[in-house]
This record gives C-alpha cells, sequence and structure tokens, in this order.
C-alpha cells in the first residue's frame, strides 16, 4: 500500500532522526567476503585492504617546465650570465650526460633532470642565439623541479581499506602499476513494493489504481550504490504473500527494502510481519516526511521499510538506507554534508519533527549561496523532488521560516 499517516508533528515517543541512524549502525556489521579485481573493474566498489606503494611518484626529479636545466652554482648574482646549451631532454628521452659548469640542456616538461644540474630556467625568461643562452638575475636555485617521490613516496600508504574507489583513485592506483586490488564483494539488495492498488507501467489503470513509481525510484539509487539489486516486484496486500515474500528475500540477500505498508492502516502488513518473522529496532522517527519508518533483522537480513508515499520513500532512502548500505560495503560512516544558505521562500513548519523540505540552491549576484523552496511539499508531490537540488534540512525545533532567514541544505551532489 503506498499510503502513509504522517499528521501528528509532536511525539515524544519517537526516535530523533539521529538516534534512529545511531541505532542502525549499532545493529549493522560489514559484510564478509571479497574478491580480486582488474583495477578498471573496482571502479566505485569499497576497497578490502590498504594499498602502500612499492615505487616513489614521480621516480626521478623532473623538470614541471619547459625550459633549461643548468647548475644552481651558474645563477648570476648580478647583471647576466652566457651558458653553453650541449644537449635535449624529453619526457621519456633523458639527456644521459653529466652537466658541467657553464652548460646546459634544454628540458621539456615531465623530462628527468639531466646530472649535474638542479634548476629549471622557463623558457620564456631566456635569450637564445644558437647554443648559447643567457640568464639574468630573479632565479632560485631548485625552481621548477619536481622531486623524487613529490607525490607518493615507497611505502606510504596511499588508499585506506574502507575506500570508496573513484576514478581518480583507479588513476592513482595505475600510477603506481598495480593492475589489481582486492575488494568487498558487492551487497545484495532485495526489494518490492506492497499494494494493491499498484500497477504496472504500461498497464490500463481502473479506479483506484496508481503505477508503481518506487521501485523505479529504488531501482535507480540502488543502482548508484553498485550493489547486486533483486528486484521482487509488487507484492499484494495480503498477510501470507507478505509473509511469503519476507522470507523469499531473506534467503538471497543481505538487505531487504520495502515501500509501503508500514503505516497503521488495517492492510499495512509489513511491520506486524516482521515483529512476527524477525525483530523490529524501530518504526517511527521524528521526521517529516518518512514518520512511518521501519528499521530491523530477518534471518540475519538487515529490513528498512519504507513509507508508501512516493517522496516519504525518496527522502527515508537517503537519510537512511543510502548510509547503512555503504557502511555494510565497508565504508566509514558518514556524516551528511549539510551548508548555510539564504532561504528566499516563507517556509512553513511546525516542531516536533526534523523536515526535508525539498530546495533549489543557486548563487545571488554577489556570490552567496541562497536557496527557494519547490512550493508544495506534501510527501505525495513526486514533482517536488524532480525539480529540486538539495534537501532544506529543519531541526526538530524549528519553527516556520520567513523570507531572508538562514536554514542548512543539503546539496544533492555527491548525495543523489
Amino acid at each position: 500500500m503506498q499510503t502513509s499517516c504522517c499528521s501528528n508533528d509532536y511525539d515524544s515517543q519517537l526516535l530523533t532522526v539521529e538516534e534512529a541512524l545511531t541505532n542502525i549502525y549499532h545493529d549493522l556489521e560489514h559484510i564478509n567476503g571479497n574478491e580480486q579485481l582488474a583495477i578498471r573493474d573496482a571502479l566505485d566498489r569499497v576497497l578490502a585492504e590498504d594499498i602502500s606503494s612499492k615505487i616513489n611518484v614521480p621516480p626521478h626529479a623532473n623538470s614541471a617546465m619547459d625550459g633549461y636545466a643548468v647548475k644552481g652554482s651558474d645563477l648570476p648574482s648580478e647583471g647576466k650570465t652566457e651558458l653553453i646549451m650541449i644537449g635535449t631532454s624529453f619526457a621519456g628521452q633523458p639527456y644521459l650526460g653529466t652537466v658541467q659548469a657553464g652548460q646546459c640542456t634544454r628540458i621539456f616538461t615531465g623530462a628527468v633532470i639531466p646530472n649535474g644540474t638542479d634548476t629549471i630556467i622557463m623558457q620564456e625568461n631566456v635569450d637564445k642565439q644558437e647554443n648559447i643562452i643567457s640568464i639574468g638575475t630573479g632565479n632560485k636555485t631548485g625552481q621548477h623541479v619536481r622531486p623524487v617521490g613529490e607525490d607518493i613516496s615507497i611505502g606510504q600508504t596511499i588508499l585506506k581499506i574502507g575506500k570508496y574507489l573513484s576514478p581518480v583513485d583507479i588513476g592513482m592506483l595505475a600510477s603506481l602499476g598495480i593492475p589489481e586490488v582486492k575488494v568487498k564483494r558487492r551487497l545484495r539488495v532485495s526489494f518490492f513494493s506492497t499494494g494493491d492498488e499498484l500497477r504496472a507501467v504500461g498497464e490500463t489503470l481502473e479506479a483506484g489504481q496508481i503505477y508503481d513509481s518506487n521501485r523505479y525510484s529504488l531501482y535507480g539509487v540502488l543502482s548508484r550504490l553498485g550493489v547486486d539489486i533483486i528486484d521482487m516486484g509488487v507484492v499484494l496486500d495480503k498477510p501470507e504473500d507478505v509473509e511469503q515474500a519476507f522470507l523469499a528475500a531473506a534467503d538471497c540477500s543481505d538487505v531487504i527494502v520495502t515501500s509501503g505498508g508500514v503505516s497503521v492502516g488495517d492492510a499495512d502488513y509489513v511491520t506486524d510481519t516482521l515483529q512476527r518473522l524477525g525483530e523490529v529496532n524501530f518504526w517511527k522517527v521524528a521526521m517529516k516526511p518518512g514518520k512511518p519508518l521501519t528499521f530491523g533483522k530477518l534471518k540475519g537480513s538487515a529490513f528498512f521499510g519504507l513509507p508508501g508515499n512516493p517522496v516519504s520513500a525518496i527522502v527515508t532512502f537517503y537519510q537512511f538506507v543510502q548510509p547503512a548500505l555503504r557502511y555494510m560495503m565497508g565504508q566509514d560512516i558518514i556524516t551528511p554534508v549539510r551548508v548555510p544558505a539564504k532561504c528566499l521562500s516563507t517556509l512553513k513548519k511546525s516542531p516536533g519533527r526534523m523536515e526535508f523540505q525539498r530546495g533549489i540552491m543557486a548563487t545571488d549576484e554577489q556570490g552567496n549561496l541562497v536557496v527557494s523552496s519547490t512550493g508544495v511539499q506534501g510527501s505525495g508531490i513526486l514533482s517536488s523532488m524532480s525539480q529540486a537540488n538539495c534537501f532544506i534540512v529543519l531541526s526538530k525545533e524549528q519553527g516556520n521560516v520567513e523570507a531572508g532567514n538562514k536554514v542548512l541544505i543539503e546539496p544533492f551532489a555527491g548525495l543523489i
């Protein structure tokens, strides 16, 4: 059932958002099981071991500029000095001789510093006539030289266990000549929607029926996390069907995510079934939207019962399920990034629950961060999530917000 009741703003028995997250982390563990992958296949996976370098990067002192390699002792303290150019050092083709006093070499960016030199003169600061260069004052010994191991030194730990591997991480592994890494196995996540009223996309709707949007949203957010997804479809609002789906999901997954059926209606069987077959840690949180959120365990699998309203399902996924899945995958606990912004809209808010209103952030003419509401904030208005690029996070104690006041926003970039 894709409906839920979120009308009461204050209930002293409800867990706060922070308390609910603490309960979740306390009840979960990192998954067991690793696999060895080629680094290209390890993108967006979680490291299962520390990575230390067996080489220096760069392995040789090299030039940071196109110019001329000289001895620092040949730099003039006044006037100008002439040096004889005896060769060239290219990237990948170093000059193999030794530079003596009064000599220099042409050098290009990334090329190995020739023996006998320790300083680079930028080409635009040199006068050249055939094989003679003239340099003046204003240069310093050692300038524009990248020393051995400037980026990474031998034995240095460059990536730690639990690191979520980004494209830059893959490039760094390649720069060290590392072809494979050990990563955590993929987390297996089963999900399904509950509700007699739900129909698949493409079917004709009859009176009282709606399309099942939550499964498509959940498939999208789970896909971005790099987990193994098991889509179990729509489960009817029948106790025996809900029970059968629970047991089947628990047999094949580390995590079970459902949407709908967690409120107090006569046909909301999710929480009751979890209580009977497993254990319920909590099933209500002092937040809006998303109050009827269920978390617990079922036969060793973590269980998240999300509300049926589309916005509630997405908000609770991002605030609870996504950080929990990342933790189970081996990452450290992630603190959400929230920054202050000037609110250009008047926001309605009653104290009692933390709210995640949908907003559109931008910068004003002075470069200051500002945010506007997407409008009506009902938990069934999925278009508010599509229009938004951030959550406006209002504390449990917060009341109405007047236009012009500061609020905290949580940008979708890096979250969604």
